[in-house]
């Protein structure tokens, strides 16, 4: 698994998408017992957080310590530096596990031998996620040129997944059809730009040429954003499985 995510762990906390309560209600309507739930990649604790309502005892895993010291706190939620793979719970130990914007990055025949391994025989595994985001038609052609074409050869090849919706990734389990979501949100610039910079590409960008490629397009950016609605639109990636 791959960490692109460490050096800017306060910002990918401050300036990531929330996962709305909707979709997370909605993942939880699959399971049946809620005694223990594990996010797997946690991040900064989003996902955990909310799971911690619902579930007895949550646990969130991640291979970055700077994510973890950013993340959500709640009395029934256990942190914990580990990678997705290789992990230390015990045989059917979960009745949930989540991976949010994450699973890309795995290797995915290790990484669903251990929720093989760790997840009870009745449990759900539910990957989620967000695609591209879309806004104004102005500020859209803008983003579509910065993404496709000024960091578009800096991304990783695993990016292909998300901008796949997540329906080309390898899934060995009973997949359970579910609904379609939207997270719709209201945005500053300083929060446009503060997401965008959270882009590994344009993180990848910055290492090899030591300047920010968001200041090839800041200035006309901001005028079509300050002239606009300032609306975004991420679509919502989930697929949902049990053990076959």
């Amino acid at each position: 698994m791959k960490d692109n995510f460490s050096k800017q762990a306060s910002a990918y906390s401050k300036f990531r998408p929330q996962y709305s309560d909707e979709i997370i209600a909605y993942i939880i309507s699959f399971v049946e017992n809620k005694s223990k739930a594990l996010d797997v990649a946690t991040g900064n604790g989003q996902v955990a957080y909310k799971l911690s309502a619902a579930f007895e005892e949550v646990y969130g895993i991640d291979i970055s310590q700077n994510q973890l010291d950013n993340a959500y706190v709640a009395d029934n939620i256990i942190y914990k530096a580990a990678s997705a793979e290789n992990t230390f719970f015990e045989d059917q130990e979960f009745d949930l596990i989540t991976v949010a914007q994450a699973v890309h990055w795995f290797n995915f025949d290790l990484f669903y031998k251990e929720v093989y391994r760790i997840l009870k025989p009745n449990g759900v595994i539910a990957v989620l996620g967000y695609g591209l985001f879309s806004t104004n038609s102005n500020t859209d052609i803008i983003l579509h040129d910065f993404y496709y074409n000024i960091v578009g050869p800096y991304w990783d090849a695993e990016r292909k997944y998300l901008d796949e919706n997540y329906q080309t990734i390898p899934f060995a389990f009973e997949e359970q059809a579910v609904e379609k979501f939207e997270n719709q949100l209201e945005w500053s610039f300083e929060e446009l730009i503060g997401y965008l910079e959270t882009w590994s590409s344009v993180q990848h960008y910055i290492k090899k040429n030591n300047k920010n490629p968001l200041d090839l397009i800041r200035d006309t950016l901001k005028t079509s954003w300050e002239e606009n609605d300032k609306k975004v639109t991420f679509p919502m990636l989930l697929r949902i499985g049990k053990l076959k």
